[in-house]
């Protein structure tokens, strides 16, 4: 973190200090600063949010034992020097921007889109590595709390920032733009991700479009051509637009794309005045749009071409639960997909099964077991019948419905290739009994769905009691 004294964090936020004395104003916090006491380091600054299971001033003493020497707090507390504010979050924000004012030299990139965020992250994070030092989110820290933790991790060396950037409503991208400005947006997509929260696919095109709005004339927009209701958004930005795709009209482009035996990609990348042959080890047909959008905003950054393509090569999945795929001793390839899901990454996942399937000869035998995809409100039953005629589409051979919120899976699959079972043991009892050599095997769910933790128990990892 860039160093801050109490006395400085309290203007930032306009809280008061207790003790209100000339020691507790010059308290360096030069750590980290964190909402878990787990994650306190010595010099760290410990916010205490109060959620929705529990308020973190109840441990203030466990981050003072852990090395923290201040608390953000909503109260008054006796066992750190504190900054009192009226809203532990809102502060915590002013905080950060505080932080990011601090930085100079740094350039800020930030990723939207209802899926794919966390992947394109992950590769525009090693991409930028290569270039100087660089700070992204952990995992797919992207809201109110997230950015905040993610920005408070720059240092005065830090020359890239990435920032992961999801909204559940109009205008929280508009927030979050307050607290991390990008000199660079990228928007993948707008699907029906919290379609139940937005009401409509054109309100998150709206609230999507809040982040190249938040671009100053001087910034780059990164947006899909794929995606009209993207491309459209150039026009609500006055940063220069760099379009991105498979589409004729893309200022970047893939042409040639080829997918492996573990759907890994290979394509032509005309863009920049040059043809360049790029090659992925993330898997997925999906990921070509990904790395695109990495490459163009990497350039924006300053890379050259040839050096942003070069990184992207050796960038790989970081985070969990996103495309990950292992290939176990028996000959059975698992695909755990399913930290999230909503019905474009159900049917990004889906294609990725089938063509790593095709990519044997003979086609290996398919398997995707699928559960339920949260907060797509009264869209909820067509989609989840839309994935399940999908998979019949796909002639995937066997369908695994997982738990109540599956059940519309299984009504319009293929009556042949669909079992549905209550849950995750269930599952794994059926596959452990079914699954062959050569098989492939998709697990594609929202995170509380819990397919992640089957997929690990597939491949021998450990998993949570």
């Amino acid at each position: 973190m860039i160093a801050l004294t109490l006395q400085e964090i309290a203007a930032l936020t306009g809280g008061t200090l207790h003790p209100d004395d000339p020691a507790t104003a010059a308290v360096v916090v030069d750590g980290p600063v964190v909402t878990s006491s787990r994650e306190v380091a010595r010099g760290g600054l410990f916010v205490a949010r109060v959620g929705e299971t529990t308020d973190g001033h109840r441990f203030v003493g466990a981050a003072r034992a852990a090395g923290a020497v201040a608390a953000l707090t909503g109260h008054v507390v006796e066992e750190l020097p504190c900054v009192v504010v009226d809203d532990v979050q809102t502060a915590f924000g002013r905080i950060a921007r505080g932080v990011l004012a601090r930085a100079t030299g740094l350039q800020t990139v930030a990723i939207t889109g209802s899926s794919g965020k966390t992947s394109t992250k992950d590769l525009l994070a090693q991409v930028l590595a290569t270039a100087g030092p660089t700070v992204a989110p952990v995992d797919s820290l992207n809201g109110e709390i997230g950015v905040p933790l993610t920005v408070c991790r720059i240092t005065p060396d830090t020359r890239f920032l990435v920032t992961e950037m999801g909204a559940r409503g109009i205008g929280h991208l508009a927030y979050l733009t307050t607290i991390a400005p990008p000199d660079v947006a990228i928007v993948l997509n707008v699907g029906t991700a919290h379609v139940g929260e937005f009401g409509s696919r054109a309100n998150i095109a709206l609230a999507k479009g809040e982040l190249v709005e938040a671009l100053a004339p001087g910034g780059l927009a990164v947006l899909n051509a794929d995606d009209p209701a993207v491309a459209a958004m150039a026009s609500r930005t006055s940063a220069r637009v760099v379009t991105v795709g498979v589409d004729r009209s893309a200022d970047v482009r893939a042409t040639g794309v080829l997918l492996d035996s573990l759907g890994r990609a290979s394509f032509t990348l005309n863009g920049f005045g040059r043809t360049l042959p790029v090659g992925l080890t993330v898997s997925g047909a999906h990921q070509v749009g990904n790395a695109l959008a990495v490459v163009a905003a990497a350039v924006g950054c300053g890379l050259a071409p040839e050096d942003a393509i070069r990184a992207l090569a050796g960038a790989g999945a970081v985070s969990r639960w996103r495309m990950e795929v292992h290939e176990r001793d028996d000959g059975v390839t698992v695909v755990n997909d399913a930290y999230n899901a909503n019905p474009d990454s159900m049917r990004a996942a889906l294609l990725a099964l089938r063509s790593i399937a095709d990519a044997a000869t003979p086609a290996r035998r398919t398997w995707a077991v699928l559960g339920t995809m949260l907060e797509l409100g009264a869209e909820s039953v067509t989609a989840h019948r839309d994935v399940g005629r999908l998979t019949a589409d796909l002639r995937v051979d066997r369908v695994v419905a997982v738990g109540d919120g599956a059940r519309d899976i299984a009504v319009a699959a293929d009556p042949a290739a669909v079992t549905w079972v209550p849950d995750v043991d269930a599952a794994y009892g059926l596959l452990g009994e079914e699954l062959a050599d050569g098989d492939v095997v998709l697990l594609k769910s929202s995170r509380d769905a819990g397919l992640r933790w089957l997929g690990d128990r597939l491949v021998g990892l450990e998993v949570p009691l």
